[in-house]
């Protein structure tokens, strides 16, 4: 097993030194730091002193992380940098299931394999030595016939407890994805044989003749495609999962023949951001850049009822015209008591022809409408859908194909029925109950 020895520490173990080595390790792992924050985690520990690592944790802690998502990569890199064998060889379990340690048969966590990647990058992992290639071989038959394809496992692995490497594999099949979308039939006509009279086409060929009908005109209604209509939420609790949408939905948007008139996108945190134009880059990297500079408010708060009110007097009559189906990305974890959640879904939904709603907490088997805000948007989707994986942005086609399938939100209604009005709570209840119990 590689030891602690083998990584690349600095030459000149100087805890200054230490520390930016340790701020590396962090922005590869995804958190923003920069040369400010490394001077500043300098002086604070000079001005704090280093005398207990309690204090030392917590000085770091407050130079570096910034949002409450962070402190999860930020607790396992500094166990793993700052001299813990025991967390050492769980990290080193996660990177390769050949290792045996004190974590062989634990479930990675959220984010936990981005921490290996950002301190053991570049690092041999262990591999058994080969004694009989036979049995090697005939291992090599027997482990080939029990596993599945990289792609496979990816489409069922959660967004957030994939590594870097994974996420980039991911991203790729997600810009392969296809939402297709059946043409819909308009009010208008067209003069073309159908099934329907066109008294004034057969008045006018009479009049050629004379006044005397020789074929009876018919016509047909006209074929027009939706737009889609996309509001994905950015706000800290969602941000992992947002930039996999986007990514999805850069796709989508640029896609040729999937039948949408207009894609339309819009991020909400704190505020509402139109970010359409963005979306017509082909480039993804750079539309996702361009897009994330504009939304100030990424993995920021959640007002979801004033964004959407905002959107509904704004934008509707622009965009949800000819039928058009809105995908509402978000956990339903509203931040502002006072607004009119279900006021403002109702008044979306009665605007679209299908309002589907992704929730990535649908991927807890214990999930339930307890929180206020879930509790106000759910009567008034048309589907509700999990969004956590690559399989269940695949399977939005299903639900598009199919109006009436409404995903789990007859099972929740249910629920939501039998237990009655939601109570005050915080919005972070739901997450703290579900993760005691799994």
């Amino acid at each position: 097993m590689v030891e602690l020895a083998d990584l690349e520490l600095p030459d000149n173990p100087k805890l200054a030194n230490n520390i930016a080595h340790f701020a590396r390790a962090l922005r590869r792992a995804g958190l923003p730091i920069g040369p400010g924050r490394v001077v500043d985690a300098i002086r604070a520990v000079e001005a704090v002193g280093f005398t207990e690592r309690r204090d030392f944790y917590w000085t770091l802690h407050a130079c570096f992380v910034s949002k409450r998502e962070e402190s999860t990569i930020f607790a396992q890199l500094f166990r793993l940098y700052w001299r813990d064998p025991r967390f050492m060889e769980q990290m080193m379990s996660l990177m390769s299931p050949m290792v045996r340690g004190v974590a062989e048969d634990r479930t990675a966590e959220a984010a936990e394999k981005r921490a290996a990647e950002a301190l053991l990058d570049g690092q041999e992992r262990d591999t058994p030595e080969q004694e009989d290639p036979k049995e090697d071989e005939m291992l090599l038959d027997i482990d080939a016939s029990q596993t599945i394809s990289t792609q496979e496992r990816l489409r069922s692995l959660d967004f957030e407890q994939m590594s870097l490497a994974e996420m980039h594999a991911a991203r790729r099949i997600l810009a392969k994805l296809s939402l297709p979308v059946r043409p819909l039939q308009s009010r208008r006509t067209q003069n073309l044989p159908g099934r329907i009279p066109d008294w004034r086409g057969t008045h006018r060929a009479s009049m050629r003749q004379g006044g005397e009908i020789h074929q009876f005109s018919t016509k047909r209604r006209r074929m027009r495609y939706p737009n889609l209509v996309v509001l994905c939420d950015i706000s800290g609790s969602m941000s992992q999962y947002s930039r996999a949408v986007l990514h999805f939905v850069h796709g989508v948007a640029n896609a040729q023949g999937q039948g949408w008139a207009q894609v339309h996108a819009f991020t909400f945190g704190t505020r509402l951001t139109n970010i359409t134009r963005h979306l017509a880059t082909r480039d993804v990297d750079a539309a996702l850049k361009s897009a994330g500079a504009e939304a100030q408010d990424w993995e920021g708060g959640t007002r979801i009822a004033a964004c959407l009110h905002e959107f509904n007097r704004d934008w509707s009559r622009r965009v949800m015209g000819q039928g058009a189906v809105v995908l509402l990305i978000t956990d339903g974890l509203d931040r502002d008591p006072s607004a009119d959640l279900g006021r403002e879904m109702q008044r979306l939904a009665l605007s679209s022809r299908q309002l589907i709603w992704l929730n990535p907490l649908l991927r807890w088997d214990g999930f339930a409408p307890k929180a206020r805000g879930i509790a106000a948007m759910l009567p008034h989707v048309s589907s509700f859908r999990a969004g956590h994986n690559i399989a269940s942005l695949a399977g939005l086609a299903e639900a598009l194909s199919h109006p009436t399938d409404t995903g789990e939100k007859a099972r929740l209604m249910a629920a939501l029925r039998d237990a009655g009005p939601p109570e005050p709570q915080s919005p972070f209840a739901f997450t703290r109950a579900t993760h005691s119990q799994t």
